[in-house]
């Protein structure tokens, strides 16, 4: 989930839903200055019992938080409380259980993304040295209770942890037991940006299944292989799934738009502060009817905030987000924007890749959602065989992608070797969630505690 960040213009008052389309207009970049943005999450523990640490206490969050200064990050604060940091590697946030997030500065090709996480990584293990804690690279919590987790003081999360339990059976969990990685990536036109979103939308389940990695809960296997992706599928279904219309003729800019305009509402905010919206119509805040700000008309700010409370297996906000693996350690972090770049900053690749996926029907896009979860790899492809086999065929095409792209670090190497932990689950059939079963019911004796010496940072 996204920090409040505001830029240049965001007090322009918005008159017209004309104003709210041009925000995805204005994404738009030529070829060269397409950029990769990687985001990843972790959780935070203490070393000595696994604890998660609460915010205030010596050695936890806030410390943390305030230890990252010595790098040059800078604290961005919210009522007092230090609640992110900024610096030249991008941002550095909480979500609502402490999960440590770093969104990265947008780059110009994987080697330098790598190099980032890697910087980042480093700053986590030598702090957490220092305080007692250490980082666990998982897509859920293996052995929390909702009730043993924290809450960081961040107004947003107050509405949504309130919100949550009236729209679905899951929402909670998703705040607060939940990491993923994710990758945010360009595009050139409108017709680029149907082409992407339709290609990433259809492959997300793969994406899952390549990094499924969240098999236990509270200590016992919980029947899937990505418990993470199971969990949007009850958090809340008016701001969540695989958004059909992404697939019909003549999708653009204004049926997102559209799209936005009919989640409802989480806050406004205003002189510091969150008001508690959730549950509103922007259509009635666009229309100066808001209840909780009867008269006003939103600001450009408040339809970015808006949008970043959506959220569907790929987001647009002026860029395309890929929203649908599981959290990971760090060679997973540098192979997901590999898998994504290669197949969408190649036209060649791209295409390969909507030949592959233009014939599914709504029913195949469904279907893959459902069945992911629990079945990974082994799920059935719309192509037959299983997406085992499918995903061999998308990482063909990602690599061609990122040859095509020719870029390369000082060594010589291309871009292509950041696929390689991904050839290997493909090869193998073994993704993370089935490794780490096969370790809990054979060596590890039932015993979750072990994950903490296999899956840290």
């Amino acid at each position: 989930m996204s920090n409040k960040v505001t830029s240049a213009g965001d007090d322009m008052i918005i008159e017209s839903r004309d104003q709210l389309v041009s925000v995805f207009d204005a994404g738009a970049k030529p070829r060269d200055a397409w950029r990769i943005g990687t985001e990843h999450e972790k959780f935070v523990y203490r070393t000595e019992d696994h604890r998660a640490p609460s915010y205030s206490e010596p050695g936890g969050i806030r410390d943390l938080l305030m230890a990252m200064t010595r790098y040059g990050w800078e604290p961005i604060l919210e009522g007092g409380n230090v609640i992110a940091l900024k610096g030249a590697d991008g941002n550095i946030s909480l979500e609502p259980a402490g999960q440590f997030e770093l969104s990265g500065a947008p780059l110009e090709n994987l080697h330098q993304t790598c190099a980032e996480s890697n910087r980042h990584l480093k700053q986590c293990r030598e702090l957490g040295a220092e305080l007692g804690l250490g980082f666990l690279g998982l897509g859920f919590w293996p052995d929390k209770t909702r009730a043993e987790l924290p809450i960081m003081p961040k107004g947003r999360y107050d509405i949504m942890l309130r919100h949550m339990p009236r729209v679905g059976s899951l929402g909670l969990d998703m705040m607060l037991r939940t990491c993923t990685i994710q990758t945010n990536l360009d595009y050139g036109s409108e017709a680029d940006m149907a082409q992407k979103f339709r290609v990433s939308l259809a492959l997300q389940p793969i994406a899952t299944a390549l990094f499924a990695n969240s098999s236990f809960t509270e200590g016992k296997l919980n029947g899937f292989k990505s418990f993470r992706s199971h969990i949007w599928t009850d958090t809340d279904p008016a701001r969540t799934g695989i958004l059909p219309f992404v697939f019909e003729d003549g999708f653009g800019y204004e049926h997102y738009t559209d799209y936005a305009l009919d989640v409802p509402m989480y806050f406004v905010y205003r002189d510091g502060k969150y008001i508690d919206a959730a549950g509103l119509s922007f259509r009635d805040f666009l229309a100066g009817k808001l209840s909780v700000l009867p008269g006003e008309k939103p600001r450009l700010g408040d339809w970015k905030d808006h949008l970043s409370t959506a959220f569907p297996e790929v987001r647009m906000k002026g860029y395309l987000e890929m929203r649908g693996a599981d959290g990971g350690r760090w060679d997973r972090i540098c192979a997901l924007p590999a898998l994504w770049v290669g197949l969408l900053y190649d036209q060649t690749a791209l295409d390969a890749a909507w030949d592959l996926v233009k014939h599914w029907t709504p029913e195949d896009h469904d279907r893959l959602r459902r069945e992911v979860p629990a079945l990974a790899l082994g799920a059935a492809s719309p192509n037959g065989g299983t997406l085992k086999d499918l995903a061999a065929e998308v990482l063909k095409i990602s690599d061609a992608g990122l040859a095509a792209r020719a870029r390369l670090n000082n060594a010589g190497d291309t871009e292509q070797g950041f696929l390689n932990p991904l050839r290997e689950i493909v090869a193998s059939g073994m993704t993370t969630a089935d490794r780490l079963l096969a370790l809990y019911n054979g060596s590890w004796g039932g015993d979750i505690s072990r994950v903490y010496e296999t899956e840290s940072y």
